[in-house]
């Protein structure tokens, strides 16, 4: 995963001295991290009322951007919001703060039955090449079980960082993060990016109604070094901008993270209730190209005219065999690919994202293996149509970031 898009450092350092290697962020280490507000407490909270986790093996996007450090002060977030048919923003949709479970409005993209939605003119020459170039990986669908939601409130101790060169203006935020007592980054044990993957940190703060969420994040209890903080208002419906046209965030693609995870508490309940995040090689995704809700690309992106670009939202067709699955785990993920898709958000090897069952009540083994869904195929799917292909360049964000 990434920000604005590693991708103007990767194409300069390219030129320079070296190139750093498409794929280089993608990491395929195991890895089961989670963390709360209090570790355990928290977890109950965010099991069922946040969106998922992962135990296998961490994605790397490619999210370079150019420009460094802080922006201007006091901003708001590049978004929309929902309108009535009076005009005023409604944004009375999650009750008590994502308490149904929802990161954001019911209405919103991730949440919204996609079943009959229309499929795209070029769906047939998309997923046919995909079908050829494979799923990166193995050429299987796997699940990357490593990604942590936590916890906090307004109790919470907040940590200023310094801005690392993995953060990019106006892209990026630049606040200090509630940081959880027992957390873990994506990928690791605890605070630190000892193994040198994608090292999310994803907090939700019911309290305040925010998500935040950092790529690459380093904390060893005193010194705070992050990559590019995407700060999300949870009681905002985002329309096709985003936080931003052009703008990436914790994702190469422009994505929240949050609400794309499935957990292991969602498949035991057996629904799962929203879109899903998945993940391409760069060599797999249509170069400098992406499509709503995606708001951004990146350079290593390399894929042809028929590779699908950022943003790109599959849905498994309807008439899928879900009986042929092994496990009632995979019908369960399946269904919600029947109903809301899965939308490509980074650059990597494993396929699906689910959130790390660390501190959900319900744990992944004996639910769900990382190969259940393994004979799934591209050609198993369809494309939604969400508009034109948009271009990408590395000048494109236009944004006032956050800093407090």
């Amino acid at each position: 995963m990434a920000s604005r898009d590693r991708s103007l450092w990767f194409f300069l350092t390219s030129l320079v001295v070296a190139a750093c290697g498409d794929d280089a962020g993608d990491n395929s280490s195991t890895g089961d991290a989670s963390a709360s507000a209090s570790a355990s407490a928290s977890a109950s909270a965010s099991a069922s009322a946040t969106a998922a986790a992962t135990t296998t093996g961490a994605t790397a996007g490619t999210t370079e951007m150019g420009t460094s450090t802080s922006g201007t002060s006091g901003g708001t977030q590049g978004t929309s919001t929902t309108t009535t048919s009076g005009g005023e923003s409604d944004t009375n949709e999650v009750p008590a703060c994502g308490a149904d479970g929802r990161f954001f409005p019911r209405d919103s993209i991730w949440y919204r039955d996609h079943s009959k939605a229309a499929v795209h003119a070029s769906s047939a020459t998309i997923v046919s090449w995909l079908e050829d170039a494979g799923w990166g990986g193995g050429d299987e669908m796997r699940i990357d079980f490593s990604i942590e939601v936590l916890e906090a409130d307004n109790r919470t101790p907040r940590v200023d960082f310094t801005e690392t060169d993995e953060f990019y203006s106006p892209d990026c935020d630049h606040v200090a993060m509630p940081i959880p007592a027992g957390g873990a980054l994506e990928g690791e044990a605890g605070y630190t990016c000892d193994n040198d993957g994608d090292c999310h940190l994803i907090v939700i703060e019911r309290d305040e109604c925010m998500l935040y969420e950092m790529w690459r994040a380093d904390y060893d209890g005193q010194t705070f070094n992050g990559g590019c903080l995407a700060l999300w208002d949870m009681s905002v419906t985002y329309g096709d901008t985003g936080r931003g046209d052009g703008c990436t965030s914790a994702d190469a693609a422009g994505f929240p993270i949050a609400p794309l995870l499935f957990s292991a508490d969602e498949v035991a309940a057996g629904s799962i209730d929203h879109a899903i995040r998945f993940v391409l090689p760069n060599d797999n995704i249509r170069h400098f190209i992406y499509v709503a809700p995606a708001t951004h690309s990146t350079n290593p992106t390399a894929g042809p005219a028929e590779a699908p670009p950022y943003g790109v939202h599959l849905r498994l067709r309807a008439d899928f065999p879900l009986e042929s699955l092994p496990s009632e785990g995979a019908r369960v993920v399946a269904r919600a690919l029947q109903r809301h898709g899965m939308f490509l958000a980074d650059g990597g090897q494993i396929t699906l994202t689910a959130r790390s069952d660390r501190f959900t009540t319900n744990k992944w083994e004996g639910l769900l293996d990382a190969y259940d869904l393994s004979t799934i195929r591209p050609s198993d799917f369809d494309v939604i149509d969400h508009g034109p292909d948009k271009t990408w360049d590395s000048d494109l964000c236009d944004r006032t970031p956050i800093v407090r």
